[in-house]
């Protein structure tokens, strides 16, 4: 909050850390809270997916932080905010956010998830080839492709991590956490290199869509 404004600075909004809330609240029942609203409105107005090619967004929103909105939008921004957006309930979602979730998956199929979109036998995220939980602002391939699997989007730009997460599946049928921050949090949430139901969850709910 700004001691002058006594609102918040549109320059400090970044797309990740509001895609995380959304998709917390929407999960909590607050889909019909006006606030809410305006929080969805603004990924819809603002939310970026670039992919190199442009010159980056000019304003007062994209100015401050050019890590989140250059001429490449940031990946977690871009997971976070589809991952609030695919919350919403499909009898929810009106034609707007139908639009965004389409433009925002089309840029992580053109990135084969993890991958560089003009050079897709190269790695782009090397560590969200390991899956953890929870991620905060970060994300990972795993969550991804549940986030694929709870839009019931098919397309052979995800075969290369199904196909990961299938390999990661242990001998004991589970999966290990292989990343953490619970470092950053009051309480431990699971061991690495230790079996994880959480991501066994995931990595079970996402492949049941498409075995």
């Amino acid at each position: 909050e700004s001691a002058r404004t006594k609102s918040g600075l549109v320059s400090l909004i970044i797309p990740c850390l509001t895609g995380n809330m959304v998709y917390a609240l929407i999960k909590l029942g607050f889909l019909e809270d006006e606030r809410l609203g305006k929080a969805i409105e603004w990924i819809l107005t603002y939310q970026r997916s670039d992919d190199g090619e442009e010159r980056p967004p000019l304003g007062e929103m994209y100015d401050r932080y050019r890590s989140c909105w250059g001429s490449h939008s940031c990946h977690m921004g871009v997971a976070k905010t589809l991952k609030a957006l695919s919350a919403i309930p499909e009898p929810k979602r009106d034609a707007r956010v139908n639009a965004k979730i389409q433009e925002l998956a089309d840029y992580f199929l053109k990135h084969r998830i993890y991958k560089k979109s003009h050079h897709p036998e190269e790695i782009a995220k090397p560590g969200w080839m390991k899956f953890g939980f929870p991620l905060m602002y970060q994300s990972d391939a795993l969550e991804m492709l549940d986030i694929f699997a709870s839009l019931k989007i098919h397309a052979p730009e995800l075969d290369d991590t199904i196909d990961l997460v299938r390999r990661k599946q242990t001998v004991e049928g589970v999966w290990n956490l292989e990343n953490s921050y619970s470092d950053r949090m009051l309480v431990t949430i699971e061991h690495k290199g230790k079996p994880s139901k959480w991501i066994t969850l995931r990595a079970v709910r996402a492949l049941r869509e498409y075995r």
